[in-house]
């Protein structure tokens, strides 16, 4: 068996024969028609059961075309529609020339055992191809630590790299440390006046300092480890000295909180590399090169409206000839090109919308595609506490801390919170019902779900019931309409993750742990699972249970959020 699902590769069996019931029909010349259709873009799940499995709608795209009805075309389709399929029970035509398929209780049991087959695999797939993908999120400046709308991008970011990875894509994910630039000057400059604050100097931080208290305790250990000396170094050394110290405290004190929240990169990225290797040098010369800079009023202009901006960009300023941040980032973006990222995933914060169109028009003057570079933005996040929005963290300077979140809610609640809604809508987030034990907060629920699957196995061990083995169970017992619709689920996992990674829609995976833990607990509740008069039935059902509780540990898992064996 493929590794799709099997409704997948059902659907497009069943594709193939209504491919081939057109081709017959036009060669009889029931149909009149150019080209034959691609049927298998038309097939898809109906909304409603008695519906059925499957549905086409191939007919009512070819109508216009062929110059007949859709319901005329669908009756041709079934006429000469091979029906030696095994799961097929029945095919039927619906409103205007809807196909509609009816499959075979069998295709259920065959699902069940792919499910069990894989294990924890279940829901992986090579449809990717192993294309390389980066994904570079969060990126924080390296003047503060990590904040809330950061945490939602984490979460976005690295739920996203998931799925492409369950997806078949050969997945790396980046930190681009913002270690350049006139931000991370003033950063030393704000650390220096702490420390010499604590040295009993009456000193105030610059217009542009940063006013966090985080800086006190930075300034702080930096006198403990190398006590009041600092103040006797020449100038320019001094502040390198002050802004390297800061740097590199921060970036730490980042890496620990993202790791803390379950986020982990495979590169950090330093800006300050691209100066140190002249790659700004190297891009401004291809980009002249290639034709798309220009002069004017003494500065360096790239020609990005060629490319659909609404202006051109400068790169290198007037004075000095200083290059812009932009220029930076051009130069990294070939960096990641040259790296041999055939596709690149930036994940931005609400108030970069306005630097997508030069950043694509950069990626196209140097000769990629204009699809090579996607960028997500990950919109505000209010917190909620008490139906009032949480004030700001003291410690944070004006924002709220994402390690204050996580303290409060924790991580699995923090994660699957974030990951509930579109990262480009705007998002509440309540931190009481987070942190609520009961059916209306989301991640207990599911979590909830994982454990109660888990109790079924503690209790039939301490019962006295054998736990059969898959191949021992007979799954043809499983004919409840509970049972069928959480195999039906399951058995859609390796869709589901490969419609989100493409759609970029992590939030779909939320949606479906959320499905999913509702079907068991209809299942729990309508279906008794122990029963020693009906032993037959108990295994299979054992075996089911069996199944839902790894493909639930399996979404968990992708989501970042723990799958507890008890609660």
């Amino acid at each position: 068996m493929a590794l799709r699902g099997r409704l997948k590769i059902i659907s497009d069996q069943l594709a193939d024969r209504v491919a081939e019931a057109l081709a017959r029909a036009r060669d009889d010349g029931a149909l009149s028609f150019d080209e034959l259709p691609e049927v298998r873009k038309f097939m898809e799940v109906p909304r409603e059961r008695e519906h059925g499995d499957l549905a086409c709608t191939v007919a009512l795209a070819l109508a216009s075309e062929a110059k007949v009805s859709p319901r005329r075309i669908g009756e041709a389709i079934l006429e000469r529609l091979d029906r030696d399929y095994p799961y097929l029970d029945r095919a039927e035509i619906a409103g205007p020339g809807f196909l509609n398929f009816h499959l075979k209780p069998l295709w259920l049991e065959h699902a069940l055992r792919d499910i069990l087959s894989r294990g924890e695999d279940w829901g992986r797939t090579d449809h990717g191809g192993n294309l390389k993908i980066q994904v570079e999120f969060v990126s924080a400046n390296p003047t503060g630590p990590m904040v809330v709308v950061q945490a939602r991008s984490g979460a976005v970011g690295d739920v996203l790299a998931n799925l492409l990875d369950a997806a078949g894509y050969d997945v790396s994910r980046e930190f681009y440390i913002n270690d350049a630039g006139t931000q991370v000057d003033h950063l030393g400059e704000s650390l220096e006046v702490r420390y010499r604050q604590l040295l009993g100097e009456d000193v105030e931080l610059p217009p542009d300092g940063y006013p966090g208290e985080y800086l006190v305790d930075i300034a702080r250990k930096l006198l403990e480890e190398k006590g009041p000396c600092l103040m006797d170094h020449p100038e320019e050394e001094r502040r390198r000295l002050f802004k390297d110290y800061a740097v590199r405290e921060i970036v730490a004190w980042q890496r620990r909180d993202l790791e803390a929240y379950g986020v982990k990169f495979d590169v950090w990225f330093s800006e300050r590399t691209l100066y140190e290797t002249g790659a700004l040098a190297d891009v401004i010369e291809e980009l002249k090169r290639r034709g798309y800079t220009r002069e004017e009023g003494g500065a360096l202009w790239f020609r990005s409206t060629e490319f659909g901006d609404d202006k051109d960009r400068v790169l290198l300023r007037r004075e000095a000839g200083a290059p812009t941040y932009l220029t930076a980032d051009i130069a990294y973006h070939r960096n990641k090109f040259q790296r041999g990222f055939e596709k690149v995933i930036d994940i931005w914060g609400p108030d970069h919308h306005g630097y997508i169109a030069r950043m694509k028009a950069a990626v196209q003057a140097l000769g990629h595609p204009a699809d090579a570079l996607e960028v997500l933005i990950v919109q505000w996040v209010k917190l909620m506490k008490g139906g009032e929005a949480v004030k700001m963290s003291k410690r944070g300077g004006q924002f709220i801390l994402m390690s204050d979140l996580v303290e409060e809610v924790g991580v699995d609640a923090a994660r699957f919170f974030f990951l509930m809604r579109s990262p480009d809508s705007p998002m509440e987030f309540d931190m009481d019902l987070a942190v609520e034990q009961s059916d209306e907060n989301p991640v207990y629920y599911v979590q909830y779900a994982h454990a109660r699957l888990a109790s079924i196995f503690r209790r039939a061990e301490e019962e006295g019931y054998r736990i059969p083995a898959p191949e021992e169970a007979d799954l043809s017992l499983l004919q409840h309409e509970a049972e069928r619709d959480l195999i039906r689920l399951m058995a859609a996992l390796p869709e589901e993750i490969i419609e989100a990674a493409e759609s970029r829609e992590p939030h779909r995976m939320t949606r479906y742990a959320l499905n999913l833990a509702t079907k068991f607990h209809v299942f729990y509740t309508q279906c008794r699972v122990l029963d020693r008069e009906r032993p037959d039935l108990t295994a299979a059902r054992l075996v089911l249970a069996g199944a839902t509780k790894m493909v639930l540990g399996n979404v968990l898992r992708l989501l970042g959020v723990s799958a507890p064996e008890s609660m």
